[in-house]
């Protein structure tokens, strides 16, 4: 699972920055991504990236402010030239749906494949074998949600050493034994599941969270995540202007990080007025909250570890 941050400024771009936008790459066998937030823009950082619209599943969006939005409506017109683009998933703030009827309707745009807008409401918003994405209403100056996706314990490995031991073929047997189920060998001998797979592997748990200035929701999201997204508009010190306009400051996005007990923190959505020295400057004080503290950048990719 990777993480690509495709835009990481607030509220307009700047000349190295574009507005959010964050793919989530899935792990084997799926190979699709995922996109929350489609700030303007968005389809032309993705020719740069190599992410193609035709693998794109999900869409999920935290609010309908521009800066998180504006992009929609093309990147999904553009998709229809896709060979092989499939049914498209979006979520969002109520809103959502009549925002993009009325684009649609007075530009004239007919899709090539089946788009499902879903408005969503805080709780599970979506679920399938492999994941399960549940949202939560986040603090800001409109309705704006936060997400946390979680991955299902996998199956334990198989004990590839021991199985050839015990004179077990790769084939259905071992399909059967990695489902939990005893086998009987052609010569009479039980081969015990338990004793050939190992423990369950603990899913992982990435936290992306909307604009929002600190508040309970957000830590609840983060529980124990192991890989947190959190804006940081404003540099630290800047709680009164951040207060003012629904937002958090860096160091408010490593407090909540420290609350949550998350194992890693990605703060992204910087105010224009800070370059990149600036953006260094406000990681390094904020490590002494928590230390596990990176700033994104535009193409910046993170690997979530188990």
């Amino acid at each position: 699972m990777k993480l690509t941050f495709l835009g990481t400024s607030a509220g307009r771009p700047t000349k190295s920055r574009n507005v959010t936008s964050i793919a989530l790459s899935l792990p084997e066998p799926f190979c699709g991504f995922w996109l929350f937030d489609t700030g303007e823009g968005t389809q032309h950082r993705l020719l740069a990236s190599g992410l193609k619209l035709n693998k794109l599943e999900r869409i999920f969006i935290t609010h309908l402010h521009g800066d998180h939005l504006y992009g929609l409506p093309g990147l999904l017109s553009s998709r229809s030239y896709f060979e092989g683009a499939g049914p498209l998933q979006v979520y969002g703030p109520k809103g959502l749906k009549a925002y993009l009827d009325v684009i649609f309707h007075h530009s004239g745009v007919h899709l090539g494949y089946e788009l499902e807008v879903i408005e969503i409401q805080e709780g599970v918003v979506a679920e399938d074998s492999r994941f399960i994405i549940e949202a939560a209403a986040l603090e800001h100056r409109m309705p704006c949600f936060g997400y946390r996706i979680t991955e299902k314990s996998q199956l334990g490995q198989l004990n590839l050493g021991l199985l050839a031991e015990l004179g077990v073929k790769p084939g259905p047997q071992y399909g059967k034994l990695k489902r939990g189920e005893d086998i009987m060998l052609e010569d009479g001998r039980h081969v015990c599941s338990a004793e050939v797979v190992g423990p369950p592997i603990a899913g992982r748990v990435i936290t992306i969270l909307g604009d929002t200035k600190p508040c309970d929701n957000a830590v609840v999201l983060a529980g124990s995540a192991d890989l947190l997204v959190h804006e940081a508009t404003f540099a630290g010190g800047m709680e009164v202007k951040a207060e003012a306009y629904g937002h958090s400051t860096i160091r408010q996005a490593a407090e909540i990080a420290q609350k949550a007990g998350a194992k890693r923190l990605v703060v992204t959505h910087f105010s224009s007025r800070f370059d990149e020295e600036a953006v260094a400057e406000m990681v390094d004080d904020a490590k002494q909250l928590f230390p596990n503290i990176e700033p994104a950048s535009d193409f910046a990719e993170f690997i979530v570890k188990r």
